[in-house]
């Protein structure tokens, strides 16, 4: 197939962008009618409250590449690029956001990436200018805990849904059944072949962002407890450290105070020596929850239902 003949489905999730849409999409249009592929628009409105319905089912009635789908209620960001994904029959997929604060202009370097053989084209942000100095500082924490727990590619600060998609990789996509999904998490743990762009995010065009602290909150609790078990492993290290040090303490205690009969006049008093037997018992019991984390890992993956394995290519 010639690039002429390529489909790419701009998959654009939406919640009360009203004053964004028309601006938009027509910002869209003129971009993408000069690059040398073929295109459609899936918007999916997320239970917006501020007209954003009619005015996508008035762009839909003047331009044919235009299709909507719109929930019964705010179901999150997540349902809704996963929807947009189950939808679109491009080559590839294109996601990003109504507010204008993806590029638009990054789209061909994504697609000229698609053509030199990349499944994947991420965009990478380096600078957000709206967030605060709190969002800035917790966005970076929170790449930094995942780090350290040793998560793999989507733990790189700055990544996000702003990126390209080829075909084979929505299949695999439109195939997990996970119902609590970090699509961005999902994306990258199906693998193939990727290329990070680095971008500045502009500022939204109009309207306020959505996503309020406790939304974003839940999304980073969401992020590391659905992206590793390690959490369950470390309360298990942490019990086992704990339990040595009091044993190792405690048969001290036993030693020098009444076998040998305090020959270093410590004068260890018996609520500190009771202090040293709660701390061992209780790094027993969180050892103990470390071992149990270890069968709720097994049926933590299991319950995931993801397929066992994913194919690039064959014969």
């Amino acid at each position: 197939m010639t690039s002429k003949t390529k489909l790419i489905s701009v998959i654009v999730p939406f919640f009360n962008e009203s004053e964004n849409l028309e601006w938009h999409h027509k910002k869209m249009v003129n971009y993408l009618k000069m690059l040398p592929v073929n295109y459609e628009f899936v918007y999916i409105n997320d239970g917006s409250s501020d007209g954003s319905l009619e005015i996508i089912k008035k762009i839909a009635k003047n331009d044919s590449t235009v299709q909507y789908i719109s929930f019964s209620r705010n179901f999150g960001k997540e349902a809704a690029t996963t929807a947009g994904l189950a939808k679109a029959k491009g080559d590839a997929a294109v996601i990003i956001d109504a507010d204008g604060q993806h590029p638009i202009e990054l789209v061909g370097t994504f697609i000229e990436e698609w053509k030199n053989g990349y499944a994947t084209v991420i965009g990478v942000r380096t600078e957000d200018g709206e967030s605060s100095l709190m969002k800035k500082i917790g966005s970076h924490a929170f790449y930094f805990i995942l780090r350290l727990l040793g998560s793999d590619n989507s733990s790189q600060h700055g990544l996000t849904d702003f990126r390209l998609i080829d075909r084979k990789i929505i299949n695999e996509y439109n195939r997990l059944s996970e119902h609590n999904r970090i699509t961005r998490n999902l994306l990258d743990w199906l693998g193939f072949s990727r290329k990070l762009v680095p971008f500045e995010a502009a500022e939204r065009h109009a309207g306020t962002a959505s996503y309020s602290l406790k939304k974003l909150t839940k999304l980073a609790i969401d992020g590391v407890v659905k992206h590793s078990t390690r959490p369950l492993k470390f309360i298990g290290i942490i019990g086992l450290i704990i339990s040595t040090i009091t044993a190792i303490l405690g048969v001290f205690i036993i030693v020098e105070q009444y076998i040998l009969g305090d020959p270093m006049n410590l004068y260890i008093t018996g609520s500190a020596q009771l202090a040293i037997f709660l701390s061992f018992m209780v790094g027993i019991v969180l050892f103990c929850q470390g071992l149990l984390a270890l069968y709720i890992e097994n049926v933590y993956y299991e319950t995931q239902n993801r397929p066992l394995y994913v194919i690039e290519d064959q014969s």
